[in-house]
């Protein structure tokens, strides 16, 4: 696979994490609890998310070793999560997982491609 593809998979990470914060900018916990729409949108996202850590850990299995500070296996974790038991997730840590975690994880991204832009 080549860096063309990893920086793919990055991006595709940090639009699902920004649209995804964005579902839920300005809804509190107990708004998203009652509005399937956002719940599935924001479900949607962390799949995208997931999907493509998935695919980094497969083709660049280097590249997660290189950078722990990104919880690759969590995030992979959730995707299957949400894919696999949708019924059995827990809305509340998923309103806190975008609320807390997403962040960070687009400000690491932001970190990655552009070091990975100016050639690594």
């Amino acid at each position: 696979m080549t860096t063309d593809r990893l920086r793919e998979y990055l991006d595709r990470m940090h639009e699902a994490a920004e649209k995804a914060c964005a579902f839920l900018a300005d809804m509190p916990e107990d708004r998203f609890l009652a509005d399937e729409r956002t719940q599935m949108a924001v479900g949607m996202a962390l799949v995208l998310i997931g999907e493509a850590a998935g695919r980094i850990m497969t083709h660049h299995p280097n590249f997660p070793v290189e950078h722990p500070d990104i919880p690759w296996s969590k995030i992979r974790g959730m995707r299957n999560l949400v894919t696999h038991d949708y019924y059995e997730v827990e809305l509340p840590v998923v309103w806190h997982t975008v609320k807390t975690s997403l962040p960070s994880l687009i400000s690491d991204l932001d970190s990655l491609r552009n070091w990975h832009a100016q050639g690594e």
